[in-house]
Protein backbone atom coordinates (compact mmCIF):
# COMPACT_ATOMS: atom_id res chain seq x y z
CA UNK A 1 0.00 0.00 0.00
CA UNK A 2 1.00 3.39 -1.04
CA UNK A 3 -0.57 6.87 0.84
CA UNK A 4 -3.13 4.59 1.44
CA UNK A 5 -3.69 2.93 -2.01
CA UNK A 6 -3.94 -0.57 -2.59
CA UNK A 7 -1.31 -0.79 -5.52
CA UNK A 8 -1.45 -3.80 -7.90
CA UNK A 9 0.20 -5.25 -10.65
CA UNK A 10 -0.66 -7.47 -13.98
CA UNK A 11 2.25 -8.45 -15.86
CA UNK A 12 1.17 -10.39 -19.22
CA UNK A 13 4.04 -13.09 -19.82
CA UNK A 14 4.63 -15.39 -22.71
CA UNK A 15 8.03 -17.98 -22.51
CA UNK A 16 9.79 -15.60 -19.90
CA UNK A 17 11.12 -18.54 -17.32
CA UNK A 18 14.91 -16.39 -17.95
CA UNK A 19 12.80 -12.91 -16.97
CA UNK A 20 10.14 -13.20 -15.00
CA UNK A 21 11.83 -13.42 -11.61
CA UNK A 22 13.93 -10.59 -12.20
CA UNK A 23 10.76 -8.68 -13.14
CA UNK A 24 9.03 -9.72 -10.05
CA UNK A 25 12.28 -9.57 -7.88
CA UNK A 26 12.62 -5.89 -8.44
CA UNK A 27 8.72 -4.58 -7.88
CA UNK A 28 8.70 -2.17 -4.96
CA UNK A 29 7.48 -3.60 -1.63
CA UNK A 30 4.47 -1.37 -1.45
CA UNK A 31 2.61 -2.82 -4.30
CA UNK A 32 0.11 -5.03 -2.12
CA UNK A 33 -0.84 -8.15 -4.93
CA UNK A 34 1.07 -8.93 -8.24
CA UNK A 35 -0.74 -11.34 -11.11
CA UNK A 36 1.29 -12.73 -13.79
CA UNK A 37 -0.95 -13.36 -17.35
CA UNK A 38 0.86 -16.53 -18.25
CA UNK A 39 -0.62 -16.55 -22.01
CA UNK A 40 0.00 -20.19 -22.79
CA UNK A 41 3.99 -20.78 -22.30
CA UNK A 42 5.86 -23.58 -23.05
CA UNK A 43 8.06 -23.26 -20.89
CA UNK A 44 8.61 -22.82 -16.62
CA UNK A 45 7.52 -18.78 -16.70
CA UNK A 46 4.11 -19.52 -14.69
CA UNK A 47 6.94 -22.53 -12.03
CA UNK A 48 9.24 -19.49 -11.94
CA UNK A 49 6.82 -16.41 -11.32
CA UNK A 50 5.10 -18.40 -8.37
CA UNK A 51 8.16 -18.97 -6.58
CA UNK A 52 9.01 -15.51 -6.88
CA UNK A 53 5.81 -14.53 -4.70
CA UNK A 54 3.36 -13.64 -7.76
CA UNK A 55 0.27 -15.00 -8.17
CA UNK A 56 -0.52 -17.21 -11.99
CA UNK A 57 -3.33 -17.34 -14.26
CA UNK A 58 -3.07 -18.80 -17.51
CA UNK A 59 -4.94 -17.40 -20.42
CA UNK A 60 -4.53 -19.71 -23.74
CA UNK A 61 -5.86 -16.97 -26.20
CA UNK A 62 -3.17 -15.77 -27.82
CA UNK A 63 -2.93 -12.43 -27.61
CA UNK A 64 -1.47 -9.63 -25.19
CA UNK A 65 -5.01 -7.80 -24.34
CA UNK A 66 -6.52 -11.45 -23.14
CA UNK A 67 -3.66 -12.19 -21.13
CA UNK A 68 -3.75 -8.13 -19.39
CA UNK A 69 -8.03 -8.87 -18.82
CA UNK A 70 -7.31 -11.73 -17.67
CA UNK A 71 -4.42 -10.39 -15.18
CA UNK A 72 -7.27 -7.77 -14.16
CA UNK A 73 -9.88 -10.52 -13.59
CA UNK A 74 -7.87 -12.01 -11.08
CA UNK A 75 -6.51 -9.19 -8.99
CA UNK A 76 -8.20 -8.15 -5.46
CA UNK A 77 -9.36 -5.00 -5.27
CA UNK A 78 -6.76 -1.99 -6.43
CA UNK A 79 -7.14 1.87 -6.25
CA UNK A 80 -4.40 1.61 -8.81
CA UNK A 81 -3.15 -0.90 -11.58
CA UNK A 82 0.24 -0.81 -13.34
CA UNK A 83 0.94 -2.99 -16.14
CA UNK A 84 4.41 -4.16 -17.18
CA UNK A 85 6.02 -6.48 -19.26
CA UNK A 86 8.05 -9.61 -18.22
CA UNK A 87 10.36 -9.56 -20.36
CA UNK A 88 12.47 -7.15 -17.99
CA UNK A 89 12.79 -4.58 -20.50
CA UNK A 90 10.98 -2.33 -17.86
CA UNK A 91 12.79 -1.04 -15.04
CA UNK A 92 10.05 -1.95 -12.04
CA UNK A 93 12.00 0.74 -9.80
CA UNK A 94 10.44 2.99 -12.09
CA UNK A 95 6.86 2.56 -10.75
CA UNK A 96 6.19 5.21 -8.38
CA UNK A 97 6.73 7.38 -11.54
CA UNK A 98 3.58 6.20 -12.76
CA UNK A 99 1.51 5.93 -9.66
CA UNK A 100 2.61 9.22 -7.83
CA UNK A 101 0.56 11.59 -10.31
CA UNK A 102 -2.69 9.06 -9.77
CA UNK A 103 -1.91 9.21 -6.01
CA UNK A 104 -1.93 13.16 -6.14
CA UNK A 105 -4.41 13.68 -8.29
CA UNK A 106 -3.37 15.17 -11.30
CA UNK A 107 -3.90 12.25 -13.61
CA UNK A 108 -5.94 9.11 -14.17
CA UNK A 109 -3.55 7.49 -16.91
CA UNK A 110 -0.25 7.56 -16.73
CA UNK A 111 1.83 5.93 -19.85
CA UNK A 112 5.71 5.74 -19.10
CA UNK A 113 7.23 6.73 -22.24
CA UNK A 114 10.49 5.06 -23.48
CA UNK A 115 10.94 8.13 -25.95
CA UNK A 116 11.13 10.55 -23.19
CA UNK A 117 13.45 8.40 -20.60
CA UNK A 118 15.66 7.48 -23.44
CA UNK A 119 15.86 3.47 -24.20
CA UNK A 120 18.77 1.83 -24.32
CA UNK A 121 20.66 1.54 -27.61
CA UNK A 122 18.88 -1.72 -29.41
CA UNK A 123 15.60 -1.78 -27.14
CA UNK A 124 13.76 -0.48 -29.57
CA UNK A 125 13.24 -1.82 -33.20
CA UNK A 126 13.05 0.96 -36.05
CA UNK A 127 10.02 -0.08 -36.30
CA UNK A 128 8.64 0.31 -33.27
CA UNK A 129 10.25 3.97 -33.38
CA UNK A 130 8.20 4.90 -36.17
CA UNK A 131 5.14 2.97 -35.57
CA UNK A 132 5.21 4.62 -31.95
CA UNK A 133 5.84 7.86 -33.54
CA UNK A 134 3.09 7.62 -36.56
CA UNK A 135 0.31 5.99 -33.58
CA UNK A 136 0.82 9.29 -31.13
CA UNK A 137 0.76 11.56 -34.06
CA UNK A 138 -2.51 10.13 -35.15
CA UNK A 139 -4.09 10.37 -31.63
CA UNK A 140 -3.02 14.15 -31.20
CA UNK A 141 -4.18 15.15 -34.58
CA UNK A 142 -7.86 13.26 -34.10
CA UNK A 143 -8.02 13.82 -30.16
CA UNK A 144 -5.73 16.53 -29.27
CA UNK A 145 -4.58 14.42 -26.48
CA UNK A 146 -0.35 14.70 -26.58
CA UNK A 147 1.29 10.98 -26.47
CA UNK A 148 5.31 10.06 -27.60
CA UNK A 149 4.97 6.71 -26.59
CA UNK A 150 2.40 3.42 -26.52
CA UNK A 151 5.23 1.94 -23.72
CA UNK A 152 3.68 -1.33 -22.20
CA UNK A 153 4.76 0.52 -18.55
CA UNK A 154 2.14 2.28 -17.58
CA UNK A 155 -0.53 3.09 -14.44
CA UNK A 156 -4.13 3.66 -14.35
CA UNK A 157 -6.68 4.34 -12.08
CA UNK A 158 -8.80 1.34 -11.19
CA UNK A 159 -12.31 3.10 -11.99
CA UNK A 160 -11.06 4.59 -14.72
CA UNK A 161 -9.91 1.31 -16.38
CA UNK A 162 -13.79 0.06 -15.07
CA UNK A 163 -15.27 3.27 -16.94
CA UNK A 164 -13.17 3.04 -20.23
CA UNK A 165 -14.22 -1.16 -20.77
CA UNK A 166 -10.89 -2.13 -22.60
CA UNK A 167 -11.78 -5.04 -24.81
CA UNK A 168 -8.86 -5.20 -27.34
CA UNK A 169 -7.64 -8.86 -26.68
CA UNK A 170 -4.25 -8.67 -28.66
CA UNK A 171 -1.83 -6.01 -30.21
CA UNK A 172 -4.26 -3.21 -29.98
CA UNK A 173 -4.66 -3.20 -26.19
CA UNK A 174 -2.00 -0.35 -25.09
CA UNK A 175 -3.39 2.41 -27.76
CA UNK A 176 -6.76 1.16 -27.03
CA UNK A 177 -6.50 2.51 -23.56
CA UNK A 178 -4.73 5.79 -24.51
CA UNK A 179 -7.52 6.34 -27.46
CA UNK A 180 -9.94 5.86 -24.80
CA UNK A 181 -8.49 7.62 -22.72
CA UNK A 182 -8.53 11.03 -24.98
CA UNK A 183 -11.94 10.31 -26.22
CA UNK A 184 -13.30 10.19 -22.46
CA UNK A 185 -11.14 13.53 -21.90
CA UNK A 186 -9.48 11.78 -18.75
CA UNK A 187 -6.38 13.34 -17.39
CA UNK A 188 -3.46 11.48 -19.12
CA UNK A 189 0.40 12.20 -18.36
CA UNK A 190 3.18 10.99 -19.72
CA UNK A 191 6.77 10.31 -17.40
CA UNK A 192 10.31 9.57 -18.74
CA UNK A 193 10.93 5.62 -17.85
CA UNK A 194 14.25 3.77 -18.36
CA UNK A 195 13.64 0.59 -21.16
CA UNK A 196 16.64 -1.71 -21.73
CA UNK A 197 17.00 -4.59 -24.68
CA UNK A 198 14.35 -7.05 -23.25
CA UNK A 199 15.92 -11.35 -22.34
CA UNK A 200 15.11 -13.02 -25.05
CA UNK A 201 13.32 -12.67 -28.30
CA UNK A 202 10.40 -10.47 -28.89
CA UNK A 203 7.48 -12.50 -30.02
CA UNK A 204 5.74 -9.41 -31.96
CA UNK A 205 8.55 -6.81 -33.14
CA UNK A 206 11.26 -9.51 -33.59
CA UNK A 207 9.49 -10.97 -36.24
CA UNK A 208 8.14 -9.46 -39.71
CA UNK A 209 4.43 -10.95 -39.56
CA UNK A 210 4.18 -10.18 -36.10
CA UNK A 211 5.53 -5.88 -36.65
CA UNK A 212 3.36 -5.99 -39.40
CA UNK A 213 -0.17 -7.96 -37.86
CA UNK A 214 0.49 -5.23 -34.87
CA UNK A 215 0.80 -2.26 -37.34
CA UNK A 216 -2.30 -2.94 -38.80
CA UNK A 217 -4.32 -3.78 -35.74
CA UNK A 218 -3.03 -0.16 -33.83
CA UNK A 219 -4.09 2.14 -36.93
CA UNK A 220 -7.17 0.17 -37.13
CA UNK A 221 -7.84 0.25 -33.25
CA UNK A 222 -7.35 4.59 -34.05
CA UNK A 223 -9.13 4.69 -37.55
CA UNK A 224 -12.56 2.64 -36.00
CA UNK A 225 -12.54 5.05 -32.70
CA UNK A 226 -11.97 8.00 -35.09
CA UNK A 227 -14.82 6.98 -37.33
CA UNK A 228 -16.96 5.53 -34.65
CA UNK A 229 -18.46 8.78 -33.65
CA UNK A 230 -19.10 10.81 -36.89
CA UNK A 231 -21.07 7.56 -37.83
CA UNK A 232 -23.11 7.48 -34.44
CA UNK A 233 -24.20 11.13 -34.84
CA UNK A 234 -25.04 10.41 -38.22
CA UNK A 235 -27.63 7.92 -37.35
CA UNK A 236 -29.11 10.21 -34.27
CA UNK A 237 -29.16 12.82 -37.41
CA UNK A 238 -26.90 15.28 -35.66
Amino acid sequence: MLNDRRIGVVIPALNEEDAIGKVIAEIPDWVDAIVVADNGSRDRTGEVARRAGAHVVREVEAGYGAACIAGIAALPRSDIVVFLDGDYSDFPADMRLLVDPIIAGEADLVVGSRVLGGAERGSLTPQQVFGNWLATRLIGLIWGERFTDLGPFRAIRSSTLQQIAMSDRDYGWTVEMQVKAAKEGLRCKEVPVRYRKRIGASKISGTIGGTFKAGTKILSVIGWHALARPLANSARGD
